[in-house]
């Protein structure tokens, strides 16, 4: 099928947007190393018995391991924790706007992991992303009753998860270079690791409670959890997985973080946000930048 990649890579960037909303709502419910542990289980449920059903192949490589549980752990642990965390204070919209800077922090590491080039087109890309995503961050809310406010707590905790998963994605494609990968096998593995890494983090910190007796009180919490997780673990990293596999890390990269602007008329029409020009022009420069920067 041609284009595999970059069409995979597309619906990866709706599934997280539909995820992030979904994740958004679980947050206020419950702590965001909770949310991180509950929904890392149910994806390696999903997975594990989509692998079992459908017979998918396990045949990975030490060293495809060893990568993927890395990954998993920078993108999944310390990443997606703090993207929770942003959630929390500054809404779907914000946190994912954040995340777009996720491909010019690939780009760094890349350049200081891999010994990539950076291009001067790449710099000039990195340079508009800062500025769209500013645009929006230096915006007034003028709502005062709006749900979710710009803070710097929360745009910090942005920042946070960009960074996670931009470190997992360089990991991710390493174990792809040694040799070809199922995407479902290559997410178990990645979730598996992080779940392994996560639980008793989450049990020693006490702040983990049964989720049987969470969700048995909360049903709006469960239903949230699994819609979150099915359209981001489950089915959105797999397909990014998958186009990371077809097409080149920085062309899937940018299509990926098609977020931003896929979400702007979901927060105008679901939460009822105002969207001022400020807030849809940073958007849309943020991830102009994302396209220059891979796309040059």
């Amino acid at each position: 099928m041609p284009y595999i990649g970059e069409l995979s890579a597309l619906f990866t960037s709706l599934l997280w947007s539909l995820s992030s909303f979904a994740f958004t709502a679980a947050s206020e419910r419950m702590n965001s190393l909770q949310l991180n542990v509950n929904r890392l289980f149910m994806a390696a449920v999903f997975l594990y018995l989509t692998i079992i059903i459908s017979g998918i192949g396990f045949s990975i490589s030490s060293a495809q391991i060893f990568y993927l549980s890395i990954s998993g752990i920078i993108g999944l642990v310390f990443g997606d924790t703090f993207l929770f965390k942003a959630y929390q204070h500054v809404g779907a919209r914000i946190s994912m706007l954040m995340m777009a800077l996720s491909p010019a922090m690939s780009a760094v590491l890349a350049y200081f992991i891999l010994g990539e080039n950076l291009s001067q087109w790449g710099i000039i890309g990195i340079i508009i992303t800062i500025a769209g995503i500013a645009l929006v961050v230096a915006e007034r809310n003028e709502v005062p009753s709006a749900k979710y406010k710009i803070s710097k707590i929360g745009i910090f905790y942005g920042l946070l998860g960009a960074l996670g998963q931009a470190g997992g994605l360089v990991f991710a494609k390493f174990a792809f270079d040694i040799n070809n990968i199922n995407g479902f096998a290559a997410t178990f593995v990645r979730i598996a690791a992080a779940f392994v890494l996560m639980l008793p983090l989450a049990v020693f910190s006490k702040r983990f409670q049964n989720p049987i007796r969470l969700y048995a009180k909360d049903l709006k919490a469960l239903y949230s959890t699994i819609a979150g997780t099915f359209f981001g673990p489950y089915i959105g990293i797999t397909f990014s997985l998958i186009a990371i596999e077809y097409t080149k890390v920085g062309i899937a990269s940018t299509l990926m973080s098609m977020m931003p602007i896929i979400m702007l008329p979901i927060a105008r029409y679901y939460y009822k946000e105002k969207l001022n020009w400020q807030a849809i022009a940073g958007a849309v420069v943020a991830v102009s930048g994302v396209a220059i920067l891979f796309l040059r």
